[in-house]
């Protein structure tokens, strides 16, 4: 299961709910529909999720990649590959571990809208002839492995191995303004056993510590990527650690999730991924519509779920308990509000029991993703004014 275009096809439903990071006020959805593809994109495309500093109490230098937030639905930020460096715009994934950009190998119209990395104008870039092919949720691309240099922030990665696309199949990459992908999930995720790129970080001794953190903000900037540290200046209180169950997604046990104490979905415990590359939250049929009815959602004509803005403030919370430790999500945190529209922020995922808690989830909970111990750390975000 591919997690990270979760929110990319859920945008083409509704004009209210999740944006690709285009230019802001112009959705994917607007874009499909003034090039006449928005029917076929529909028609084709049926949604599936599942088919994707403080040093411990110590100061200590942190590498911060700022994201940029486009509508509270992605947050992205700026790579460089080559030498000379030639700059990309990546989504920095959790639920996915390939790092893969355009090439100027490929014509299609998706690569040519966007940076294509050119190997003749990289004195350190080395060729192979392995093939890379990655299916997300919805989309996929094709493409080559190679070896370059990559530099994120102020962190050189020598040799790191990377996807040069050859193709990118439909519309769902044509319309976006990232360029390609870097996975930040285990390397058992990673298609062709290409090394992740936080990895070869570890292994070059070039972070402080073998962990990350992710800050990101609510309706405007200040968004943040720091990695080997952990800014406590984001949270507050105390951070708390939930070990991991499987090393590919960063994946744990969750308890129960709640309503007014009576519990509302999965009872008994489940399966939960912590994944930056899904705008939503993300849960099996039956516990989602559980959840939909309590908070008062009716499904919409694009299978989003409408809720009333003025209800906001009658609403219930939803609490999510892990590790012995509640998790509450107010109306605040769940509702997607944009053009006086108001849309749950819950999502089923067919047959699927894996939970996915995406940047609903991460926009309240400040978010350390810790290799060296295999667990990650959850405080409540400060909500920043900039």
């Amino acid at each position: 299961m591919k997690c990270l275009l979760v929110f990319l096809a859920i945008i083409a439903l509704s004009d209210c709910m999740f944006r690709l990071p285009l230019r802001k006020g112009n959705t994917l959805r607007h874009k499909l529909k003034k090039h006449g593809l928005l029917a076929d994109f529909l028609q084709e495309n049926e949604y599936s999720p599942s088919s994707k500093y403080q040093r411990y109490g110590e100061a200590a230098n942190a590498s911060s990649e700022p994201l940029t937030n486009f509508l509270d639905s992605q947050y992205f930020g700026k790579i460089y590959i080559g030498t000379p460096p030639q700059e990309f715009t990546v989504v920095f994934d959790t639920g996915s571990s390939n790092l893969w950009v355009p090439s100027v190998y490929c014509n299609s119209t998706a690569c040519e809208n966007h940076h294509r990395f050119s190997p003749s104008e990289s004195s350190t870039f080395s060729g192979t002839d392995e093939p890379l092919s990655i299916q997300y949720g919805t989309g996929s691309m094709e493409g080559v492995l190679g070896y370059d240099t990559v530099s994120v922030t102020n962190i050189v990665v020598p040799d790191q191995v990377f996807g040069l696309s050859t193709q990118e199949p439909g519309n769902i990459f044509t319309y976006a303004e990232f360029d390609g992908i870097l996975g930040l999930g285990y390397p058992s995720l990673a298609e062709d056993q290409a090394t992740p790129v936080f990895d070869n970080m570890m292994t070059h001794h070039l972070v402080v510590q073998n962990l990350f953190s992710v800050y990101m903000s609510r309706n405007g900037p200040g968004s943040m990527l720091t990695l080997g540290a952990i800014d406590s200046s984001y949270y507050t209180g105390s951070l708390h650690w939930v070990p991991i169950t499987v090393q590919g997604y960063w994946q744990f046990s969750v308890d129960r999730i709640t309503v007014n104490g009576q519990v509302v979905a999965c009872d008994g415990g489940c399966q939960a991924i912590l994944d930056t590359g899904t705008s939503l939250l993300v849960g099996p049929t039956y516990d989602i519509s559980n959840i939909q009815n309590v908070i008062g959602a009716t499904e919409g004509p694009y299978g989003e779920f409408d809720i009333n803005c003025s209800s906001l403030s009658s609403m219930p919370t939803v609490v999510i308990h892990i590790n012995g430790r509640e998790y509450p999500l107010p109306p605040s945190a769940y509702t997607n509000q944009m053009q006086g529209m108001c849309t749950s922020g819950f999502q089923d995922d067919g047959s699927s029991q894996l939970w996915i808690l995406g940047d609903v989830f991460i926009r309240e909970y400040y978010s350390v993703f810790d290799r060296a111990n295999n667990r990650v750390g959850l405080a409540k975000a400060v909500q920043k004014t900039h």
